[in-house]
């Protein structure tokens, strides 16, 4: 008999059904010589810290480091997940042989590993991957299965994440508790990702705080109804500002120069999970967790593809099967339409296998949503994807930029317009003017629409002098959390570059969502509107961490990287674990022997 483990009892239908194994148990199906079970999630976890030694179960600043000489597993306390436990464990002692089925990344290969190593397994075992759960992923994946000693750098690597969350988190909470608590019971919880997460919102919170605003002077002119600006820029002295004015007021403006270029721009990218719940938040004020629970669902629905990736790239073997997708996707049937019959385009910044690891995308699957009973949440999740999708094989957007000099007694002004010749893929979403997950606002004189002018032309204009002031950076939202983290903290817009980043991004996709929702937990941030804000707590708390190892984005950005490293045969996860260990060491010291630090309220 061959035992199948899934992650949900969800999956493990979906399974089963291909399989043939029709026959309910409890905590398994069963036929066609497959026995089909499920965990619910993590069914395991690391030890605790009493489960190691007695006196690690009383807090003490004395038994700092814990550093276990083995890290060991236990089933998590939880009758349910102890009686499917159970049934799992009996069905793989008696099995000729197992299939891992748990979600096809870091995470779902260490649910699994731990399950199979409590569970004393010792029959082979062989790795499904799939993208995507409709019967023909399925099957395809079932006739390509994999030795499961091919993954051992991918179970290696979340070893190692989870070792090092237990490591920091565990000494460095009891650590700052003991040490800095103020009230009996108050933890102060420190996490790996958590801390550095809280650091950046709480360094934007200062550098709003201690924001001084500076005054300025902008220059403009009104010329047959089109705003002109000095190129000149922002004018620091207003006597400077007063004498421009004075000068060209009552005299005529003159065009010198007028300059037309024609340029494309390309459909936007296909969604990673970041950049899907980055859309979410700014369309729909959905949260990153919300987002996350949305596509997971359409992907247990087999609407969508696995979600929790970080590419935005598909394999090129994926081109071939792109028309039967759309072709699916019958709510869509009008801007489909036009791309029947012809060849797809093929664009190098959507198809690229060297940029695919584990999975592609996010990308529909084909089956019609319509008959899926999807909730209005869902609904515009899918909306985003399957957009997204037809988009790519659109014909670039074409447009034209003019650029209009003029000049009144040496002042040189200049205006832009810019016009859509070709609407091209701007068609799928509505003609709407901007990139739909372009955070870069462009200024409002680009999108002016000029009238006809002639070089030398000339007349009267209406000339002002506009006072204004600096700005200071916003407050993150969730949207601009999630691509801080991605990118260590770094401000970044250029989608290329963004991807060069992602290496020493601090958290994965899949994990973002829920360090988030920790530090609300925490009550270390509060959401004001779409705004997130420190609480008193989460500052005080990064006040007293002096730590860079604890708070530094660019630096958990480099353990990251070496987490990635280790799943690509690039890094030792032994040697990642001694440094941690080492490092975990150096911090008890350097905090127990700062007599100076206190936890202070501001």
């Amino acid at each position: 008999m061959i035992v199948c483990i899934a992650e949900k009892p969800s999956v493990a239908r979906e399974i089963a059904k291909v399989l043939g194994a029709n026959t309910s148990h409890d905590g398994y199906m069963e036929g066609n010589g497959y026995q089909v079970t499920w965990t619910f999630g993590h069914l395991c976890t690391l030890k605790e810290p009493q489960d190691y030694t007695d006196q690690w179960r009383r807090w003490s600043l004395g038994s700092l480091p814990m550093i276990p000489p083995r890290f060991g597993i236990k089933l998590i306390d939880n009758q349910g997940y102890e009686k499917q436990f159970h049934t799992i464990e009996r069905l793989m002692q008696a099995a000729d042989g197992i299939i891992n089925c748990g979600d096809a990344g870091q995470e779902g290969e260490l649910i699994q590993r731990w399950v199979m190593q409590k569970a004393k397994a010792t029959c082979p075992v062989q790795r499904l991957w799939v993208s995507s759960l409709t019967e023909e992923a399925i099957r395809e994946a079932f006739a390509n299965l994999r030795p499961q000693e091919e993954y051992q750098s991918l179970y290696e690597a979340g070893l190692c994440r989870a070792i090092g969350d237990w490591l920091l988190g565990m000494n460095a909470t009891r650590l700052y508790t003991l040490r800095f608590s103020q009230q009996k019971g108050q933890i102060l919880s420190i996490g790996r990702v958590q801390t550095p997460t809280l650091a950046m919102i709480v360094k934007r919170h200062f550098e709003i705080k201690d924001f001084k605003p500076e005054k300025y002077w902008i220059l403009s002119t009104l010329y047959r109804g089109v705003t002109f600006s000095s190129t000149k820029g922002k004018i620091k002295k207003p006597e400077e500002g007063q004498q421009a004015l004075d000068a060209i007021r009552g005299k005529y403006f003159t065009v010198t120069d007028i300059q037309q270029k024609q340029g494309t721009e390309a459909p936007p990218r296909l969604f990673d999970l970041t950049s899907l719940q980055v859309e979410c938040n700014k369309k729909f004020s959905f949260s990153a967790d919300d987002t996350l629970k949305h596509i997971q669902s359409l992907y247990e629905k087999k609407l969508t593809t696995y979600p929790r990736v970080d590419t935005t790239y598909l394999s090129d073997d994926i081109y071939a099967r792109c028309p039967n997708i759309l072709q699916g996707l019958h709510p869509y049937a009008p801007l489909i339409q036009p791309l029947m019959g012809k060849k797809l385009k093929k664009s190098r910044k959507v198809f690229d296998s060297s940029k695919v690891t584990d999975h592609h995308a996010i990308i529909p699957t084909g089956q019609d949503p319509s008959q899926a009973g999807l909730t209005m949440a869902e609904k515009r999740v899918y909306d985003l994807v399957a957009r997204r999708f037809i988009a790519v094989f659109y014909p670039d957007c074409k447009f034209s930029t003019t650029t209009v000099l003029g000049e009144v007694e040496k002042v040189e002004f200049k205006a832009t317009g810019k016009q859509i010749l070709d609407e091209g893929w701007r068609i799928v979403f509505g003609g709407q003017c901007t990139t739909p997950d372009d955070d870069a606002k462009k200024p409002d004189d680009e999108e002016q629409t000029l009238p006809a002018f002639t070089q030398g032309e000339h007349g009267p204009h209406e000339p002002s002098l506009t006072e204004k002031q600096t700005t200071p950076p916003k407050p993150y939202t969730e949207a601009t959390l999630l691509r801080a983290m991605e990118t260590a903290g770094k401000s970044v817009e250029d989608e290329e570059l963004r991807d060069a980043l992602k290496a020493n991004g601090i958290g994965r996709p899949s994990t973002r969502a829920a360090i988030i929702e920790t530090l609300f937990k925490r009550q270390y941030i509060s959401k004001v509107r779409k705004s997130l804000e420190p609480t008193p707590i989460g500052i005080a708390l990064i006040g007293v961490i002096q730590e860079d190892l604890l708070k530094s984005a660019e630096l958990t950005g480099q353990w990251e990287k070496k987490l990635r490293d280790i799943e690509a045969h690039k890094y030792d996860a032994r040697q990642f674990l001694d440094e941690l260990k080492q490092m975990t060491g150096q911090i008890v010291q350097q905090v127990l022997a700062d007599g100076t630090r206190r936890l202070v309220f501001v």
